[in-house]
């Protein structure tokens, strides 16, 4: 995790604590009220919305386009999760962001300041990387004061008892928050995975910064602790009320933690919204694509006499639609769960049902393609049962064809 403090002590002695890149947090519902920050730098509370923004951000890396023109606002009191897959630019996104990459092009502000040319530590930030490292030579206590004693922060000039016992009150405030008091004590090197990622989160809010940004912190962690920390990680956001950027290729945290999505790829935002924007009224296929399990079913349609037939001459869906009057040719996007198994006047033939709890997911042969069926009724079915599909035509999304 890097840190202003942090960020100083790299520019001030070398390449010590470099790969300071963590992520973790709590293991409670219940959050611990803050105390009070004894010295305030901002006073955010008179701050207007947005309380960043990002306007024409471009970064290049050689001949590779890392972020074009990207534009963003995040409020003050907001989880922004940024979703991708993988060389979308959501790291590079917060590395500019923190003061770590310089933009070629493009303004950032921070509560209405300017931040563009401001060095990291300056920028009052704390970045947290999906490979968490601690010092493993230090203790639990030692790592959380780390960021309180780093040259630049005021509480490292002073060696007088009040400025000591501020840096003790701000620990132990973390560690109770986190549910971490226990390991104080502990070497670092001691510890879980679950338990570093704590400990790393730990770092990053004992200082209070104004901003949180996440690069895929729990990404690291097995399936049952990562839901966990995803419903924990948002309460302790709510508690702070402290603004955070959560960068993700995972749909499940996307659309569980956010009250906004970004959807990013190739360094372009595509589409921006709250989950239920962005899952039921995506702007193009790759975006629908980013969001459901299963995937959402893409067919080519043509208009026909009153219907949508697809590829094959197959009527799927009735013609009156929102589609743009005279278009004739489009592509037709629908979630599992928006088909019915009965109902529809073409048959179709199931190929295999896959028992997912209390769930059955259907592949079924129709229309000249394959689409997945998210039955929203019980019933028993078996590869080669025939169903006659019915599409919801409320749910239906239809793009111009060509639209990627």
């Amino acid at each position: 995790m890097f840190l202003s403090g942090d960020l100083q002590r790299i520019g001030n002695y070398g390449t010590e604590g470099e790969d300071e890149g963590e992520g973790d947090f709590l293991n409670h519902y219940s959050i611990t009220p803050l105390l009070h920050q004894s010295v305030t730098l901002w006073d955010d509370s008179k701050m207007k919305k947005p309380f960043l923004k990002l306007a024409g951000i471009c970064k290049r890396f050689d001949k590779i386009e890392a972020l074009r023109h990207v534009d963003l606002e995040v409020a003050a009191d907001e989880l922004l999760v940024v979703l991708g897959p993988t060389g979308a630019g959501k790291t590079t996104l917060l590395r500019t962001i923190v003061g770590l990459e310089q933009p070629e092009a493009g303004r950032l502000e921070l509560g209405g300041r300017d931040i563009t040319e401001l060095p990291p530590a300056a920028r009052d930030m704390a970045l947290v990387f999906q490979n968490f490292s601690l010092y493993p030579d230090w203790t639990v206590r030692r790592n959380l004061e780390f960021p309180l004693r780093a040259p630049g922060r005021q509480e490292s000039r002073h060696g007088s008892f009040p400025f000591r016992s501020h840096i003790a009150e701000r620990v132990q405030w973390a560690a109770d928050l986190l549910k971490i008091t226990p390991l104080l004590d502990r070497s670092a090197v001691t510890l879980s995975g679950g338990e570093m990622q704590r400990v790393a989160i730990g770092r990053a809010i004992v200082r209070r910064p104004r901003i949180f940004l996440l690069d895929e912190p729990l990404s690291n962690l097995d399936a049952k602790l990562r839901e966990t920390l995803r419903v924990e990680l948002v309460c302790l956001r709510r508690e702070l009320r402290t603004p955070m950027i959560f960068v993700t290729h995972d749909q499940v945290e996307a659309l569980s933690m956010a009250d906004r999505i970004v959807v990013l790829s190739s360094g372009r935002i595509l589409q921006t919204g709250t989950p239920a924007e962005i899952y039921r009224r995506p702007v193009s296929p790759e975006v629908a694509r980013q969001l459901g399990q299963p995937p959402i079913n893409i067919l080519e349609v043509r208009r026909g006499k009153r219907v949508w037939l697809s590829a094959d001459d197959t009527p799927v869906m009735p013609g009156k639609s929102r589609a743009p009057r005279g278009t004739k040719e489009m592509r037709l996007g629908i979630r599992p769960e928006d088909i019915r198994t009965e109902g529809g006047t073409v048959e179709g033939i199931v190929r295999v049902v896959e028992e997912v709890g209390p769930e059955k997911i259907l592949l079924v042969d129709w229309a000249g393609t394959q689409i997945h069926i998210l039955p929203q009724t019980d019933g028993q079915w078996q590869p080669g049962d025939k169903i006659a599909p019915q599409l919801d035509r409320e749910k239906a999304i239809l793009w111009p064809v060509g639209t990627s």
